[in-house]
Formats: structure tokens, sequence, C-alpha cells
């Protein structure tokens, strides 16, 4: 009887060890299975998110169509076929933290992001020994108003057209361009920085800071205006590098991309 119940013991033990082993198993299969689930998922959500930012980086053709229309987007595109609204002024214009010509305080400003990345491009162009001033910054569509009406007055409608903006169609009123100048050409706009040092340095380093030569030399029939070695324009560092690289005003540029746009 002894026996019996020692038998009937060690069997119940047998019995709950193989329940127990049984249930190890099917809970590390079940583990296993979670896992793997859990490292499938993970995948899924990573292609997921590489596929958004694939679509997004596909789709920004699409979104620079509308940012070159938006006044208040740093693409922003102004010339004589694209203009900004007459009450338009940037929220964000700072004063310039650079060596400056003009005491007129409106000038002397810019939007935040292209004054910052302007001090960044002078600062640097100073440690290799080259001086650059700021002439001209921003300026409001009424300052513009009263410029472009003194150039009519004294050199005609048409001669003045070809070397200032209408109001609304000047670049200035973005407050991301700047005219830059330096001690070489008295402080002025001219042409002949372009042969300077400063304005050689310029040519060959503004991109790296954002900002392109907006009215490159045998480009007037694109722009609508003369060579002005001098006025840059901010667009930030990717677009400014791209258009650099490829030789292009910003207008052939976007055609590049497959903008429709009208020049």
């Amino acid at each position: 009887m002894k026996s019996s119940k020692f038998y009937v013991v060690t069997s119940l033990v047998g019995v709950v060890l193989l329940l127990q082993s049984c249930s190890e198993s099917n809970e590390t299969d079940s583990n296993a299975q979670s896992s793997t689930e859990l490292t499938e998922s993970d995948n899924e959500n990573q292609n997921l998110e590489e596929t958004e930012d694939s679509n997004h980086e596909e789709g920004s053709d699409d979104n620079l169509e509308n940012d070159i229309l938006d006044d208040s987007n740093i693409l922003k595109l102004v010339n004589k076929k694209y203009s900004l609204s007459e009450d338009y002024i940037p929220e964000d214009l700072v004063n310039l933290e650079v060596p400056t010509v003009l005491e007129n305080t409106e000038v002397n400003q810019l939007r935040k992001e292209a004054a910052d990345a302007l001090k960044e491009m002078i600062d640097y162009a100073k440690e290799e020994n080259i001086e650059i001033l700021a002439r001209s910054g921003y300026r409001s569509y009424k300052t513009q108003v009263q410029l472009f009406d003194n150039y009519v007055a004294n050199h005609g409608e048409e001669a003045a057209n070809q070397f200032s903006a209408r109001p609304g169609e000047s670049e200035h009123q973005t407050g991301l361009s700047i005219d830059v100048t330096s001690e070489s050409v008295n402080y002025q706009l001219s042409e002949s920085f372009g042969e300077t040092v400063e304005g050689l340095w310029i040519q060959e380093n503004a991109h790296e800071f954002g900002f392109i030569i907006r009215y490159p030399e045998g480009k007037e029939e694109i722009t609508g205006y003369q060579y002005e070695p001098w006025h840059l324009r901010y667009l930030g560092n990717d677009m400014a590098q791209s258009i650099y690289e490829n030789g292009l005003t910003y207008e052939e540029y976007l055609v590049e991309r497959g903008i429709d746009i009208e020049i």
C-alpha cells in the first residue's frame, strides 16, 4: 500500500512537472511569437516612417510651388512678375549686428534668420581679413515708392526700371535681401565691387551662409535687372548651395525643378 501511495505521489509530481514544463514551453513560444510580432511591427513602423519621409521629400516640389507664392516664406519669389502685397511687413525683423554704412534704422534690419546668417558670414570673412559692410537691408513698400519715384524723376521710368524695383517688386521688402559693400568701392554700390577682393570672396562663399548673388552678370533678360554683385538674397543653405552649384539664377533653378513660373 505504501508502494502504491508512493507511485501515486510520484505520478502526480510527474504530471505537475509535465504541466509546468508545457506551460513554460508555451510561454516561451508565446514570448518568442510576441517578440517576433513586435519586431515585425517595429519594422513596419520604421518602413512607414521612411515612406512618409520619402513621400515628403518627393512632394517637396509641390511645397515649393506654394512656398514661392507665400509672402512670408523664406523662398518667396519676388521679381517683376511676382510681387509682394502692399501691406506685407515681416514679423521677425531685427536690427543688424554687423558694420553698416547708413544710419537709417529701417534699412539696417533683416528678418532674424537672414540677419544671423549675415553676421556669421561677415564675421567669418573678417577672420580672413575681408571687411564687408551692410549698406541696405529691409525697405518697406512705402520707402520703395519714394525711392522708385525719385529714380524716375532723375533718370526716367525706363532707365529706373533697370536698376530699381517698382513698389511691391523689391526683394528688400521681404527682409531677406541685403546690399553689401566695402571700402574698396568707397562704400558705394558699384559693378566694380564684383572685381574687388571682397566681391570675389562674396561670389565664392556667400552660398555657404545661405545667400546667392540675385542678379548675376549676363542674366539680365531673366532677372529683369542689371548686374548687381552687391545684392544678396537669403534662401537658406540648401537652396543657395544648389543654385550656386548649378550656376543658375533663382528663376532658372525653379524651372529646372519643374515649377511652372513666368519668366
